[in-house]
């Protein structure tokens, strides 16, 4: 419905020079996803702008369709969602697409549901490990039959919130889920006690879009635990909402121009909750020109740029930008944060590592760190995603540095979260 039909081809090929003009990030799909699931629980009317139109954001739409949500767009290209007469059709069945945060998130609200519901995905997400739904979803009366901690899974009998201690070290997606079923739910005097929670600013996210959309939000006690109390929420109403730009995919965007010319990256909120904004540390770590303004960066390349140090634990998902910047920083660069890459896309350590190598970059592991020597330039070289759009992304930017044509074998798999990604390239004079 949303998806303005960008075509991407499967292989790209993507030539050396520099990069100059303005762009607008693309919409965040944790924002955008989010602002689905809120939409759907408050059971009322919600406009969402700026609508992001990648995969796992048409996954997340079509799930709160199944749900029972209306949803349609409007001329202004906003959306509008009634899920004021929202409910499920009995004997569900729901597919995540590849959307990772998408089932965690999804799952238990969906498992509200008295109904039975089976889950599964596509890609990828048929091995990540799901465990989690088999060891906590039965402490709140749900049914679980999954396939050894995999999907498929088939859940039933009505999520109803207790007290309860979870594991937050794989994902805090998990978290976000349950924080979403709960205020669903109405729960009051209840506490969610978490250990070993990763990721903390994407929980930031999740309380704050709760919050927006005049949903029960619990006290968060330093992450701890978050309690529900018995105080009533005011009805929501209508709710208009507007998705963040992406500061996920705009971090490819302003690597690109620290290390390959002068660009201007409009609709970031440098105020935002997004995890991915940590990115600025390491452009400004690594010496590059920048400018901060409000709702947009304008970055340049500077003459030289140095080797970095940064703590990417609460922010994987940089790891491929990190990577791609820290190509080009003289001296070794040093992430941190290898253990959060292991159920991603693809292992993307290993990936990072192999496809790299490929372009002459020497990237090496010790223990949770990944260390990354810099070059001047990279080798003309043909790579392959592994079906990953962060890996896709990352050897384009590298690309911009090189001897020669980088060619990129499953480029299409950046219509996960930025399929206008090489449409914005080119927008930016990148042949």
């Amino acid at each position: 419905m949303l998806n303005d039909n960008i075509q991407v081809p499967a292989t790209v090929s993507i030539s050396p020079g520099r990069v100059s003009g303005n762009v607008y990030a693309p919409a965040s799909k944790s924002s955008m996803q989010r602002a689905c699931a809120a939409a759907l629980i408050s059971k009322s009317i919600s406009r969402i702008y700026n609508p992001g139109i990648s995969n796992d954001d048409m996954a997340s739409l079509h799930v709160i369709r199944l749900l029972g949500a209306k949803v349609s767009r409007q001329d202004n290209g906003s959306l509008l969602v009634d899920s004021s007469e929202a409910q499920a059709a009995k004997d569900l069945q729901i597919n995540f697409g590849e959307s990772g945060l998408g089932i965690r998130m999804f799952t238990p609200i969906a498992a509200l549901n008295k109904f039975p519901v089976k889950i599964t995905g596509e890609g990828s997400l048929l091995c990540r490990p799901m465990y989690f739904f088999d060891e906590v979803l039965p402490q709140l009366n749900v049914q679980v039959k999954s396939s050894q901690g995999r999907l498929p899974i088939e859940i039933s009998g009505g999520l109803v919130p207790k007290d309860i201690t979870i594991d937050g070290s794989l994902s805090s997606q998990f978290l976000t889920g349950l924080l979403f079923a709960y205020a669903a739910a109405d729960a009051q005097d209840v506490t969610i006690t978490v250990n070993n929670l990763n990721s903390r600013p994407y929980i930031d996210l999740t309380l704050k879009v709760l919050q927006d959309f005049g949903l029960r939000v619990p006290v968060n006690n330093d992450y701890k635990s978050f309690h529900f109390t018995s105080s009533q929420c005011a009805p929501p109403g209508e709710v208009h909402y507007t998705v963040e730009g992406d500061w996920s995919g705009a971090a490819f965007l302003l690597v690109a121009g620290a290390v390959a010319g002068n660009i201007t990256v409009k609709g970031l909120d440098t105020f935002s909750a997004q995890a991915d904004k940590k990115i600025l540390e390491a452009l400004m770590d690594a010496g590059c020109s920048m400018s901060v303004r409000e709702n947009e960066i304008e970055i340049s390349a500077a003459a030289g740029l140095k080797a970095f140090q940064i703590n990417a634990t609460d922010c994987p998902d940089l790891f491929p930008p990190l990577v791609a910047l820290a190509s080009f920083c003289t001296g070794k660069s040093v992430i941190e944060g290898v253990h959060r890459l292991a159920h991603k896309e693809s292992d993307r350590a290993k990936t990072l590592m192999e496809e790299f190598s490929k372009l002459g970059v020497n990237i090496s592991l010790q223990d949770n760190l990944m260390i990354v020597e810099g070059l001047q330039q990279v080798r003309s070289a043909q790579v392959h995603s592994h079906n990953d759009h962060r890996i896709a992304m990352a050897c384009a930017v590298a690309a911009l540095r090189a001897g020669g044509d980088v060619i990129i074998e499953q480029a299409d798999a950046v219509k996960k979260s930025y399929p206008a990604f090489y449409r914005d390239l080119e927008m930016l004079r990148v042949k």
